[in-house]
């Protein structure tokens, strides 16, 4: 018997080759290694982008909404559940439209004209300085070196061991989203990398 997420998953493989990953609770669904989607147990999103928001607002998709513990993130992921069981046609246009602006925007922030830090999820222009300060200077290195040895290195410049919330930033940076939905697992490990010197 298959599950309601199983129904969600199988729908939206038609749409091309995917990747799956574990994302803010459910699973990512990647085309070209652009998220486009997130498939919980009871539901499913996509992502907005340009003018596909309103019309998935105006269609009565709510935003998605991710609850840890007193905190919540909202990311530009829309419910499409009702869609799906009420107008497969327009699901399906803009499933469509979610994974051309998906693949547009992956492409576009990998593109050498974008590359900046603070371009990154979480990260802001004080944080790009602190991250150069401490010999980290581009995008391509922030990712060789990865999150726990840039956060040893800025602490380590700062003559200090920093809240490790910045750990978390750097690591949502690296995997392309908010540092809230990082799971306590993900934060786990990440912690217990950097421990081990």
């Amino acid at each position: 018997m298959t599950s309601i997420k199983d129904d969600y998953l199988n729908y939206l493989s038609k749409f091309g080759q995917q990747e799956k990953r574990s994302m803010f609770g459910g699973t990512g669904i990647f085309i070209n290694s652009a998220m486009f989607a997130i498939v919980t147990p009871n539901s499913m999103y996509i992502r907005g982008g340009d003018e596909l928001d309103e019309k998935l607002i105006n269609s009565g998709c709510e935003r998605f909404k991710h609850i840890k513990k007193s905190k919540t993130a909202t990311v530009n992921y829309y419910e499409i559940k009702n869609l799906f069981i009420a107008n497969q046609s327009l699901c399906d246009e803009f499933v469509e439209e979610s994974i051309a602006f998906s693949c547009r925007d992956k492409h576009f922030k990998s593109s050498e004209s974008n590359r900046r830090l603070r371009d990154l999820p979480n990260m802001r222009l004080t944080l790009e300085r602190m991250v150069k300060k401490a010999g980290v200077m581009d995008i391509d290195t922030f990712f060789n070196v990865g999150a726990v040895n840039v956060f040893r290195r800025v602490c380590e410049h700062n003559g200090q061991e920093l809240d490790h919330k910045l750990l978390w930033i750097f690591a949502g940076a690296i995997h392309g989203g908010h540092w809230q939905l990082l799971s306590e697992d993900h934060k786990q490990k990440l912690l217990d990398e950097y421990h081990q010197r």
